[in-house]
């Protein structure tokens, strides 16, 4: 069943009814403003077509205002720019057959060079080409009324709407910090990712990716500080028992745990350990219990010629 959920992209992340009810009213308010403004421009059921494309964008406005597909560039870039596809085409191409389409490529092509990629601007694209005698008549005048005015206008429903919100932000630009969970030496403890490491594998992917490098970062944030606050507790050590840091290629090694003092007191507490496989094999040294359980990244046992990992009750449920 899982493999079936997966194959369909159904996401399960945790969302609040807050949130979700949030999203609704804001693409509501914002969608009424696009509402008033096209039908000053453009008479009949011609208007509710442009309004269309701007409904799409409210999705990502006002449910994913953190996605890179939804900031004032991508917004305003992504429908200018396939405006200005769709009424080329539309100018150019008699045959609607051919323009329709040729339309809505030339505009994600557009937008994919230009790095203003907007969903909705493709439905904006093939309204230019589509679009009844109202929208004909415009021409280019098209591209500035209604698409520009509703894109600004929208635009600034979702900035005006989203800061309302401590915990939304947009643009994405103004995304709060959050305060720090550990300590600088803690940091130390763990394997970092520069933010360079993060655009490299962005690189690598050779496909428009929908979150920003902000947005990774925070997540490998969280994730880091959430693995370094349920790390070993100094009561968890035990002597003669092996562990191992978990890191990789040279910096990783075993140490055993050969003789402590006050084992019971985590603050004046202290070890001596022997480092058995890795970096720094074959000595020995003196931590005290808080700064060895820091080290630990889980414990670990001989299996012949391999160390492997001793499954906690919790990674066995």
């Amino acid at each position: 069943m899982k493999r079936i959920l997966h194959i369909l992209g159904i996401d399960f992340n945790h969302v609040s009814h807050a949130e979700r009810l949030l999203s609704g009213i804001g693409a509501f308010v914002g969608i009424y403003l696009v509402n008033l403004t096209s039908h000053a421009f453009i008479s009949g059921t011609d208007a509710l077509f442009i309004v269309a494309s701007m409904g799409a964008s409210a999705v990502l406005l006002f449910a994913v205002p953190h996605s890179p597909l939804a900031q004032p560039w991508s917004l305003v870039g992504g429908h200018v720019v396939s405006a200005v596809a769709g009424v080329v085409c539309a100018q150019t191409i008699e045959n609607t057959f051919i323009a329709a389409p040729l339309a809505v490529g030339l505009a994600v092509a557009l937008m994919h060079y230009l790095r203003c990629i907007h969903p909705p601007g493709g439905a904006t694209a093939l309204m230019a080409v589509v679009g009844g005698s109202s929208v004909h008549a415009l021409g280019y005048a098209y591209v500035l009324t209604p698409v520009l005015l509703n894109t600004l206008v929208i635009l600034a429903a979702g900035i005006m709407f989203n800061s309302l919100f401590p915990w939304r932000r947009y643009p994405a630009f103004f995304k709060r910090k959050l305060p720090p969970t550990i300590t600088s030496e803690e940091i130390d403890q763990r394997s970092a990712i520069a933010h360079e490491d993060f655009v490299f594998a962005l690189s690598q992917m050779d496909s428009f990716i929908d979150v920003s490098e902000d947005d990774l970062l925070t997540i490998y944030e969280l994730a880091t500080s959430h693995s370094v606050q349920r790390g070993f507790q100094t009561a968890d050590l035990k002597l003669g028992h092996y562990y191992s840091n978990g890191k990789f290629g040279n910096e990783w090694s075993v140490r055993q745990i050969i003789d402590w003092q006050n084992q019971t007191d985590a603050d004046n507490g202290s070890l001596i350990y022997k480092t058995i496989a890795g970096e720094g094999r074959r000595t020995t040294g003196v931590a005290t219990l808080t700064a060895f359980a820091r080290w630990v990244k889980y414990e670990v046992y001989r299996d012949e010629e391999n160390w492997r990992r001793v499954e906690t009750p919790d990674k066995k449920s």
